[in-house]
């Protein structure tokens, strides 16, 4: 049998801190060693009890959870697991926790002690994933900007299209990815990172104040343009539609694939039968299997699959299944990842790619 995970819970509220531990107990393969009520107290219990994973609340008087985040990062380098407010300031306030390292969130539901229950899957599936990880890589930690981004090109139609899907550890990756992207980049990007509702809108503005490229949340009937990447809403479905005009991503609300809306496997499907050859789909990060189904569809239709080397995932689970199963044409470290993004969306690579095919057809008939 193996030993359970041993958990620190961090916060504030006495109500959190009876509820927190009464989900986890519910697991036997995770033991709640103690509480804390602030900050000092949490460093304090850390050196007494030796958790394997910490759960933290950031709003927290005395020592909050930014600064304690901070020394945990310092000292111990600890999964942490930020319990965040779900509202706007809560969003912002997460989003610097994980670029300072935290390994995931989970959003307080507003009514706590009515709903808490229902992200008792969610926080206990994180927890383990947690304590199983390599933990997170600090070379791809974002650091401070300094200066002006260069100024962000005109829209154009893009060579190729790339999706990407990811999870746990994801906004890191992502920061990491597109901050090596130049403006001029030729391909349209296409996300879907797992993550709530109202927390992607503020990932893509930080995202776009801080790459060369542009990043947006996607709405429906945005084009896709080269040099742009489109961060698929929480709770929404994306899909692409081509248009006489212009091809275009789609939001949809349909029931969840895999358990996730919105789900990777939705997006991949999409591009599969849309672009095919002119397609690349990018595995990153993440636990489960959501898109791995999908990227086997791209690969079907012709177009290039990657994914994230287990050496530079925070969680090697979704492109472990993808390669397991035999989805998976190229494995890349993050940091090769850029340049195989403009090796593949090169205009001339896709002159050749063209010419190619028009030779192949020509080959055929003769």
């Amino acid at each position: 049998m193996r030993k359970p995970v041993r958990v620190l819970v961090v916060d504030d509220s006495a109500l959190m801190r009876k509820l927190i531990p009464k989900i986890l107990e519910r697991d036997h393969s995770i033991e709640v060693v103690g509480t804390a009520m602030d900050g000092y107290f949490g460093l304090r219990k850390i050196e007494e009890l030796s958790p394997q994973v910490v759960t933290l609340d950031l709003e927290m008087p005395g020592l909050n959870g930014i600064d304690t985040l901070k020394q945990i990062m310092r000292h111990w380098r600890l999964p942490v697991i930020v319990v965040s407010s779900h509202s706007t300031a809560g969003a912002s306030i997460t989003l610097k926790a994980l670029a300072l390292g935290a390994f995931d969130f989970v959003a307080k539901p507003q009514d706590v002690s009515a709903r808490m229950p229902e992200i008792a899957a969610e926080l206990i599936k994180k927890i383990r994933a947690a304590a199983q990880s390599a933990g997170v890589q600090t070379q791809f930690l974002p650091g401070e900007t300094h200066g002006e981004q260069p100024p962000k090109l005109r829209p154009v139609a893009p060579t190729h299209i790339i999706a990407i899907g990811v999870s746990t550890g994801g906004p890191n990756a992502l920061q990491y990815l597109f901050s090596h992207l130049p403006a001029e980049f030729s391909g349209s990007i296409l996300v879907v990172q797992h993550m709530p509702d109202g927390f992607t809108e503020l990932f893509a503005k930080r995202l776009d104040e801080t790459c060369p490229i542009r990043v947006k949340e996607a709405q429906s009937g945005d084009l896709l343009m080269a040099g742009r990447a489109l961060i698929c809403p929480g709770n929404r479905h994306m899909k692409v539609k081509k248009m006489p005009l212009g091809n275009v991503a789609v939001l949809a609300d349909e029931a969840p694939v895999n358990g996730h809306r919105p789900s990777v496997d939705v997006l991949f499907h999409s591009v599969a039968e849309a672009f095919g050859m002119q397609a690349m789909a990018v595995l990153m990060t993440g636990m489960g299997e959501d898109g791995v189904t999908g990227l086997g569809e791209i690969r079907a239709a012709g177009g290039l699959t990657v994914a994230q080397s287990q050496e530079t995932c925070v969680v090697f689970g979704m492109p472990k299944a993808a390669i397991e199963r035999g989805y998976v044409m190229r494995i890349a470290d993050l940091q090769d990842l850029p340049n195989i993004f403009q090796a593949q969306c090169a205009p001339d690579r896709s002159r050749i790619e063209t010419a190619e095919v028009k030779r192949a057809s020509s080959n055929g008939s003769n």
